[in-house]
């Protein structure tokens, strides 16, 4: 690929990237609870019935683990959220490999000129 090509993954990269709404980390999981009142279904003997699902986002805050509560009604978005983190990730990482790759063709460039001027 030569340095052209490049630059122009690298702006659809861009558009790419523009493109992506509210981004998330973390990590979602779902836990059901039993609860301390007696006589409950969720202390039934034969059949218990937990309450849930309740579910909880983990992120990392200031380099210390905290932990969120979800409501059922925005778990999709959250969820949404988070695959667009990913695929944030994805292309920032696509975006160094093609900067990375240009970089090493501008040296290469340089490196030709400067011998170039050594043999005059």
């Amino acid at each position: 690929m030569n340095a052209r090509q490049i630059e122009k993954k690298i702006s659809l990269l861009k558009k790419d990237l523009n493109a992506i709404g509210p981004i998330r980390s973390g990590s979602l999981s779902q836990q059901y609870n039993v609860c301390g009142s007696p006589g409950c279904k969720c202390k039934d003997p034969v059949s218990p019935q937990k309450h849930g699902p309740y579910f909880k986002l983990r992120i990392n805050v200031g380099g210390k683990s905290t932990t969120k509560f979800v409501k059922n009604e925005n778990v999709a978005l959250v969820k949404r959220q988070m695959a667009d983190y990913k695929e944030f990730g994805r292309l920032i990482q696509k975006w160094i490999d093609l900067a990375s790759e240009l970089a090493d063709i501008e040296l290469s460039e340089k490196s030709e000129k400067t011998a170039g001027r050594v043999k005059d």
